[in-house]
């Protein structure tokens, strides 16, 4: 009996694909857009040769062009199990639907000219999807700090409860941090550069044959094909490949968003713990599968996740980068059929969450207010002071006394766990008979410049983004599970 045809249940298939990423960023890596890519550019290669000079007729370049999105993956898959070589395996499966061209396919041309300059169109368009997510993520956490400008909130640090700030403001640090990522991200995409056509190890040899010696024409290749591809410049010395630097700086910005997104889903996490902010949560979501009143912050926690891979991955490229040996090694290639597709993959989908949560977050302004009154008193006490002196008290016996009654206060809060009775101790006391404490205790007096900070914020940073990135805005952050 015929064992059946694996089915898509029994394959392994990332989670990058099917819980993660957009199906727009998965085919961006996907095989199809990638043989077109390689397809395009031996289009483009023979049609400025053309233009150039050599023997290449019209008809050959037609039939290339009208091949072009017709992949037979099985023929080729056919040809590189005879040659062990996919590009080649591919120009034959390219010939084959284009005979008349076969004679000045690739011509001159090594394959790191199609596999290089197709990494890093498709890098491209990937950094341009992680852009607009970036800003679509900017915009909506923008939107929440503006709601949320004026709302005190206890401050932390190191986890302990500090001077109080705003909602808002605190949404505005985590947004200026994916702001900078933006910048970073769109620096990547300016000044990205064209590998070009360089031959087998960077020095043009075969082109300087092809042209019978007139490098005025290989320039004029080298930058008629970039041109193709709106690449501005092409690099100015390559060996065989051009430098797995590119590689190495571009997992690193996606890296940047990783530390990014790890810090707005932690934040996000602790504040649930202390139920002042939690991430949507949906009517029949199930938060556990034995708790049942549980509500785990669970795309937070998947979005820490993902970060953390794709922090873990920026090694890598690093590494490939300081081992190609001499005009090229190819233990390049298998490292980054993995890392650089996964690092966009997982950068998108967790960018895809960062969205949707910093859209549907929930506050609850009475827990953040109960636990302002539980710690204002306390830091409350230096303006309390200053209103003592100016009711004629002496400033080190009003010292003393806050000094004291605060540490008893403190005192039956942690030993006994009984409210803080600061206000009514201070209250009773003498000394302060002539104070009216409770006008001390406006938690907005101890904001500082919290909310003008988010609106010069929004003004100085979030306006021309959005101005500049308009058509992008409005992305729909849809989660898979």
């Amino acid at each position: 009996m015929p064992k059946p045809d694996p089915t898509e249940h029994d394959l392994y298939v990332s989670p990058l694909v099917t819980r993660n990423a957009s199906r727009r960023m998965s085919s961006i890596f996907g095989p199809t857009h990638r043989i077109k890519t390689w397809r395009r550019l031996w289009i483009a290669l023979a049609e400025s040769q053309k233009k150039l000079g050599l023997d290449i007729s019209t008809r050959q370049i037609q039939q290339l062009k009208k091949a072009a999105d017709t992949i037979d993956f099985i023929a080729a898959a056919r040809y590189e199990k005879d040659l062990r070589h996919d590009v080649m395996a591919h120009l034959h499966a390219f010939a084959d639907g284009a005979p008349a061209a076969k004679p000045i396919l690739h011509l001159g041309a090594t394959s790191a000219y199609i596999v290089d300059n197709a990494d890093l169109i498709i890098m491209r368009d990937a950094l341009i999807l992680i852009r607009d997510w970036l800003v679509n993520a900017i915009d909506r956490l923008a939107k929440f700090a503006k709601k949320y400008k004026s709302l005190p909130t206890l401050g932390f640090t190191h986890y302990q409860p500090a001077q109080l700030t705003t909602v808002g403001k605190r949404a505005s640090l985590w947004c200026y941090d994916f702001v900078r990522d933006l910048e970073e991200i769109q620096y990547r995409i300016d000044t990205l550069p064209f590998r070009g056509v360089k031959g087998t190890t960077g020095t043009q040899a075969s082109f300087v044959e092809l042209f019978q010696g007139n490098t005025a024409k290989i320039d004029r290749l080298d930058a008629s094909v970039a041109k193709a591809f709106d690449f501005k410049s092409t690099e100015p010395v390559t060996g065989q490949t051009c430098t797995r630097k590119v590689d190495a700086q571009a997992v690193s910005s996606l890296a940047q968003i990783a530390a990014s997104v790890h810090k707005f889903a932690n934040d996000i996490r602790l504040l649930a713990n202390l139920k002042e902010i939690e991430e949507p949560f949906e009517a029949k979501q199930v938060g556990s599968s034995a708790m049942a009143y549980k509500r785990n912050p669970m795309r937070c926690e998947r979005a820490t996740g993902l970060a953390r891979f794709v922090i873990s991955l920026s090694t890598s490229p690093l590494q490939t980068a300081a081992e190609q040996w001499l005009e090229r090694s190819l233990d390049d290639s298998s490292n980054k059929r993995l890392v650089i597709p996964e690092s966009f993959l997982a950068a998108e989908g967790m960018l895809k969450i960062v969205t949707n949560v910093a859209e549907g977050l929930v506050v609850y302004p009475k827990v953040i207010a109960a636990r302002i009154d539980a710690e204002l008193p306390f830091m409350a006490t230096e303006n309390i002071i200053m209103a003592g002196v100016n009711a004629g008290g002496d400033r080190q016996d009003l010292h003393e006394a806050v000094r004291h009654h605060s540490h008893e206060a403190g005192r039956q809060v942690k030993e006994y766990g009984n409210p803080n009775d600061l206000l009514a101790r201070l209250s009773s006391d003498p000394l302060f008979a002539n104070v009216d404490i409770r006008s001390t205790l406006n938690p907005k007096q101890y904001t500082g410049r919290a909310a003008e900070q988010v609106d010069n914020f929004l003004t100085q940073c979030i306006t021309p983004i959005r101005r500049k990135h308009r058509k992008s805005l409005g992305m729909k952050a849809d989660l898979h599970v």
